[in-house]
């Protein structure tokens, strides 16, 4: 291990706050392996120590909690790999990780599109809510994406609305509403796709698109996409 990497997991255990991590756990958050360090305390230290990919595969590698999160946060969006992606995505063991990873890091490399397609057809449950946060992640950051690119998501949605494991749940609906607010013609499509999920006959659908419509329809959404 790098010094670097030595004293930047010296520098997160001295940070450490084990009340924390109770209160994490009542949130479904993992705590194998974890010191109860919040994300606005990474987030600054991630600005402190700058952008640096090797460093950012020695933190994961050390299986810290925390020191995957920062891991996603310095890392280079440019040199991750196909290859790193499927390894991360496999070590993904708690739900806060997965969205940190996806929505910091992975929606900004070349492969995320396909990422969200291969993987929410997975299985496992945190790679195939790892698929979806992109969805997610990448309707609010990829300003630049043609609609099609988000169109080509929905039936992949309705497709997925009947998993009832919590954590994919919530995922595919954030996809959904994620995608309805990117701008009107979106949110029209979303709003019918919502309607096609409430028509089927599973509690973890109904659920998801009555969350969703209620956002998606709400005047405060479509006031913002009016303007």
């Amino acid at each position: 291990m790098s010094q670097r990497a030595e004293q930047t997991l010296e520098r997160l255990q001295s940070l450490a706050n084990p009340q924390n991590v109770a209160g994490m756990k009542r949130y479904g958050i993992s705590t194998h392996n974890t010191l109860g360090i919040s994300i606005y305390t990474l987030r600054p230290l991630a600005k402190e120590i700058g952008v640096d990919h090797a460093l950012a595969l020695e933190l994961w590698e050390s299986g810290i909690h925390e020191a995957r999160i920062l891991a996603s946060y310095i890392d280079d969006p440019k040199l991750v790999t196909d290859e790193q992606m499927e390894r991360w995505v496999a070590d993904f063991d708690s739900w806060d990780v997965c969205d940190q990873v996806c929505s910091s890091l992975f929606d900004r490399t070349s492969f995320a599109y396909n990422k969200a397609h291969q993987w929410s057809e997975r299985q496992e449950e945190f790679v195939k809510r790892a698929g979806f946060v992109l969805m997610a992640a990448l309707a609010v950051h990829d300003k630049k994406a043609p609609d099609e690119q988000f169109e080509a998501f929905l039936p992949i949605i309705t497709r997925h609305a009947t998993d009832g494991r919590n954590f994919v749940k919530k995922a595919v609906n954030w996809a959904l509403r994620q995608i309805g607010k990117r701008n009107q013609r979106l949110n029209e499509l979303a709003i019918q796709t919502g309607h096609e999920i409430q028509q089927i006959d599973s509690p973890a659908a109904r659920w998801i698109a009555a969350d969703a419509l209620r956002e998606l329809s709400s005047e405060k959404v479509q006031k913002r996409l009016r303007h």
